[in-house]
């Protein structure tokens, strides 16, 4: 189940940013109306995926994504935006991930 649970999150990860810089770069870099409506069904489908989590505590599976967001984010700048992470972004990401791993997994 913790398997499935981490698949479902990268999932997630994926739909939600990836949605949400399809609408960014159809906005601020003028891609057009067809790139925002491909951003909004990724956000839409992050909804779905997210629903699909093993547990029906929608407060802690939305926190523990919170967690994974950061990661993804970042993973995201790095790789389509040329964003490149300090220390200090690092540290912050760990302990996120630390987090999401005590909110989903620890009992």
């Amino acid at each position: 189940m913790t398997g499935r649970s981490i698949a479902l999150f990268i999932a997630a990860a994926l739909a939600e940013i990836g949605g949400a810089y399809l609408v960014w770069i159809g906005i601020k870099e003028h891609k057009g109306a067809l790139v925002i409506a491909l951003g909004i069904v990724a956000l839409g489908l992050y909804g779905v995926v997210a629903a699909a989590q093993p547990s029906n505590e929608f407060g802690r599976v939305l926190a523990a994504y919170g967690g994974v967001f950061i990661i993804g984010s970042m993973l995201w700048g790095v790789a389509f935006d040329g964003f490149r992470p300090d220390r200090a972004d690092l540290v912050g990401a760990t302990l996120c991930l630390a987090g999401v791993g005590v909110i989903m997994y620890a009992r």
